[in-house]
């Protein structure tokens, strides 16, 4: 069951929002070779709870840490660790806050140093097929709108999507129905209504959308070793189009400006 969300509800949603908005943009810059994933994890940890909300991933599933930490051809969950970011990479950072009962979800891929045009250009395009999928949560559109728009973007520079993992709807919880696949048909799936919050987040491979999980049980890779990026807003469906609760500025040096309403 699709939960909508009140205008009460999304005034909270707007605070947890802006939150792990703002926590985000500071991971990013925090971003150079030489740090550790872990000082990363760290930092946000201490942020959202010196800021009284709490790390939503932490604990999550039985998921050890506040944030998720993926390295190159890691597609999402990836563990926190040791690792020192080296020149060229790219990074995704995910991290959710609970704030006042609400969740706020967003994620970011981050080049390290100086990084190849065709990474870049993942990252770009990435971010590009997250806008477009948000200008699709629009009262009277259909679930399948957002996935067909994201595919057709990733596609049309011969990238591809990930089909294992999905954005979703968000709210008192962080995984709520209905499920947004980041593929689909136009017209397909739930009718989107105003009230309703969804996490939007395009996995996007630069080889197969294949993947699998590694021996840790969550750190999910693409299947070919190709990079893969991820880009994620807390979307809310309101009167006057979609609202990205999540937006805060700039949040990294490769990306799309977006305004807050779309």
């Amino acid at each position: 069951m699709i939960i909508g969300k009140s205008q009460r509800e999304i005034d909270k949603m707007r605070a947890s929002g802006r939150l792990v908005g703002e926590v985000l943009r500071q991971l990013c810059q925090m971003v150079e070779p030489g740090i550790t994933t872990f000082e990363v994890n760290n930092a946000a940890d201490k942020m959202i709870r010196d800021a009284g909300a709490y790390p939503t991933f932490n604990g999550y599933n039985g998921f050890p840490f506040s944030i998720c930490a993926s390295v190159n051809e890691q597609v999402v969950h990836g563990f926190p660790s040791q690792y020192e970011l080296q020149e060229g990479d790219v990074f995704s950072i995910d991290v959710g806050v609970t704030l006042d009962g609400f969740v706020g979800d967003t994620a970011a891929t981050v080049p390290v140093g100086a990084v190849s045009d065709d990474r870049l250009k993942l990252i770009r395009v990435t971010e590009e097929c997250l806008q477009r999928g948000i200008e699709q949560c629009r009262a009277g559109n259909h679930v399948g709108d957002i996935g067909w728009a994201v595919q057709q973007h990733a596609e049309a520079h011969g990238y591809s999507v990930v089909r294992d993992y999905v954005g979703h709807g968000i709210g008192r919880k962080m995984h709520e129905d209905p499920q947004i696949p980041n593929y689909g048909k136009p017209g397909k799936g739930p009718k989107i209504k105003k009230g309703y919050v969804f996490a939007i987040e395009p996995m996007v491979n630069m080889g197969s959308h294949l993947t699998r999980t590694l021996k840790d049980g969550w750190t999910v890779v693409t299947i070919d070793g190709q990079p893969s990026a991820h880009a994620e807003h807390t979307v809310a469906v309101t009167e006057k189009g979609p609202e990205v609760l999540t937006f805060v500025g700039s949040r990294a040096s490769v990306g799309t400006q977006m305004s807050s309403v779309l």
